[in-house]
């Protein structure tokens, strides 16, 4: 186990805790657990909570002291990045929702996962960015994340600018689902999570696997494919229990 990202089951919630206050960056070993424990997590869990430790969320992908040194051919190359694009797979092919609380600043792999995420709450204070055109480097892996999850306009002035967008901002570009008063940030997501809890399971999941699938599909498999689900979801023993 790797101490800097911290996986831990509540109940029927996965908490994953991002663990590097001094520098709020997610490494290449941390994307690798996440992987794991996103590829599992219907397992024993109904929900994943992703939040970080530390005045910011995530300042971005940060290669660990004992990473070997970037290879000089982009052939060889690509597999360095298999952790990033693979993180976020997990987190698009999760079969229960992933939602991520947002504290400090969000920058670059921080953006990708909340714009990936199925709920996000922001507190007021937090921002947004997309810094890597700061550091000559193109950055086609939040692209692979955001691009089908905001605005186009937004996303390329993200991308180009590299300004801080602030929550509010965040909010009116799809990327955050709600903000929130700092103080009352942990009460929000606790009231949320509790909430989710009392839904039955096989809604929950079924809505995830649409909203993963259907925009894929042209619009007769999309109606095709909501049909089926209905009809599946809606007859399941969960189903026909009174809500409590």
């Amino acid at each position: 186990m790797n101490d800097q990202i911290l996986i831990k089951q509540d109940g029927r919630i996965l908490r994953i805790t991002f663990n590097r206050p001094d520098d709020n960056g997610v490494s290449d070993r941390m994307a690798a657990e996440l992987i794991k424990a996103l590829g599992v997590a219907h397992e024993t869990s109904d929900m994943v909570i992703i939040r970080s430790i530390g005045p910011d969320f995530c300042t971005g992908r940060v290669r660990g002291p004992d990473f070997p040194p970037a290879s000089p051919e982009a052939y060889s190359r690509r597999d360095e990045y298999d952790s990033i694009f693979n993180s976020y797979k997990a987190i698009r092919n999760a079969q229960v929702p992933v939602i991520t609380v947002l504290e400090g600043r969000v920058m670059g792999f921080g953006t990708a996962v909340t714009a990936l995420s199925d709920v996000s709450f922001a507190s007021d204070q937090a921002t947004f960015n997309i810094p890597e055109i700061t550091h000559n480097v193109m950055p086609t892996m939040v692209m692979s994340a955001v691009y089908d999850r905001l605005n186009r306009n937004a996303i390329l002035w993200m991308a180009y600018s590299a300004d801080f967008i602030s929550a509010q901002q965040a909010l009116t570009y799809g990327l955050v689902s709600q903000v929130v008063a700092h103080e009352k940030l942990n009460a929000e997501v606790d009231r949320f999570c509790n909430l989710l809890l009392s839904r039955p399971r096989p809604a929950i999941l079924g809505l995830k696997e649409y909203m993963r699938v259907a925009p894929r599909m042209d619009d007769q498999g999309a109606i095709d494919y909501a049909r089926s689900l209905h009809s599946m979801v809606n007859t399941s023993e969960a189903m026909k229990k009174k809500p409590h």
